[in-house]
Parts: C-alpha cells; sequence; structure tokens
C-alpha cells in the first residue's frame, strides 16, 4: 500500500520506519531543511515543502495514495492536509497533541478518518490508524510492550474457536474479551470468537504481527483503499 505522511519529524519518521518495514511505499513531505536530508538519508522518497497546501500533496502522490498520516506537531497543518486528502477520497489520520485533550478530539473527529495522539500511543499506534479496521493500540506499557485491541474478522483463523484454543505467541496475552454488542470483561475460557468480537491483547512488539494474524486475519485496506 501507498501512503503520505506529512511530518518527518520523531513522529511521522518513526511511522514512515515502521510502515516500510512491512513493506509499504512511504512518501513524507517535510519542510524543515534538516529533517529533509535526515529522512532522505534513510533511504526515503520526500517532498519539500508545505503539506498544508494541496500542489504540495499532489507532488507527493496523493491522488493515488491509499492514506494520509498529517503528523506534524502543528494541529492546523495536519487538519489542512487531512481536508485536502478526503477532498482526493484518501484515508486519513490526524495528529493531536495530548494537550488538546477531549474538546479538540470531538471537535476534528467526524472531519477524519482516525484521530491519534502519538505522544500516548507510538509510531505503533499511528501505523494502525493508517492501516485502518480491525487493529488499535491503547497504551504502551513498557519500552517493548503494548496493549492493543483487535477485533475478529472473518479472515480470522481463530474465528468460532474458544478463548482457551487461542494459542498466542509466548510473549503475548489476552487481558480482556467482549463480544460485539457487549461491554469487555475478564476473558472466560469457553468465551467464544467470533465476527467483530474484541480482544485486549498485552503483547511485546516483536510478536503482534503474529498475534494479528492469529486474531484479525490477513491484512485488508481501509474503506476506499486499494491493496
Amino acid at each position: 500500500m501507498r501512503f503520505v505522511i506529512i511530518g518527518a519529524g520523531r513522529v511521522g519518521l518513526r511511522t514512515a520506519r515502521v510502515l516500510r518495514d512491512e513493506g509499504h511505499q512511504i512518501t513524507l513531505v517535510e519542510q524543515n531543511r534538516d529533517r529533509v536530508e535526515r529522512a532522505r538519508e534513510d533511504g526515503f522518497e520526500v517532498v519539500e515543502g508545505d503539506g498544508s497546501r494541496e500542489e504540495v500533496l499532489i507532488e507527493a502522490g496523493i491522488e493515488d495514495a491509499d492514506g494520509l498520516g498529517a503528523l506534524t506537531a502543528d494541529l492546523n497543518v495536519n487538519f489542512a492536509a487531512c481536508s485536502i486528502a478526503k477532498y482526493h477520497h484518501t484515508w486519513t489520520v490526524l495528529r493531536v497533541d495530548e494537550d488538546y485533550r477531549e474538546e479538540v478530539y470531538h471537535k476534528y473527529a467526524d472531519e477524519v478518518d482516525e484521530v491519534v495522539y502519538p505522544e500516548r500511543l507510538g509510531a505503533l499506534g499511528a501505523k494502525n490508524a493508517l492501516l485502518g479496521g480491525s487493529v488499535r493500540a491503547i497504551a504502551d506499557i513498557a519500552q517493548n510492550l503494548q496493549v492493543v485491541l483487535m477485533t475478529v474478522t472473518e479472515e480470522s483463523p481463530m474465528r468460532g474457536y474458544t478463548i482457551e484454543e487461542v494459542a498466542l505467541p509466548a510473549n503475548a496475552r489476552i487481558l480482556a474479551f467482549g463480544k460485539a454488542d457487549k461491554p469487555m470483561g475478564l476473558p472466560l475460557s469457553d468465551d467464544s470468537l467470533e465476527v467483530g468480537d474484541r480482544l485486549a491483547v498485552l503483547a511485546d512488539f516483536d510478536v503482534l504481527e503474529e498475534a494479528r494474524q492469529l486474531i484479525v486475519g490477513e491484512k485488508l485496506a481501509p474503506e476506499g483503499g486499494a491493496v
């Protein structure tokens, strides 16, 4: 999949690296010369310019991109970039610093596809939001541990199995379980996994993808995107 990421600072560059490691194509947009050079030295394609301007986003390939991550520290730039991307029917992820808190979240949440707080969730949370769908980072627990909310899909190899039968990797465990139409609670061994059910999983970063494949199944493109 192809993604345009606005901002090659700490959040944007780390998210780009995570996506690239999974085989996705990334174009970064950045107007700070030092960050542009650093990203290019890291092997990324970079368009130098203001990510809130449509002509810059078009140069970056927004018309054919599967998703745009507006991950700068400037909310105005991020929202402008998302607005342009929505005009081009592209999946949008808006970075909101945690300092803005709930009132800003509600202000912008209806205008974009996903809102993320990278300071709290890290690059993996931004990556999950860009990919869309059935995996959401909830919290970083330690340097290599994260709690992730996963939703069972039609493609899940564990669909129809019970919690007891789910063989997660050694460094992962199920913390909570919820049927599609019910609140989450403690997992019971005989709870069965059906489409739409949710599991909160604590996992080491190294085994998150393996856990995702077991619970969610094969990765799907965001709605309107291409694989």
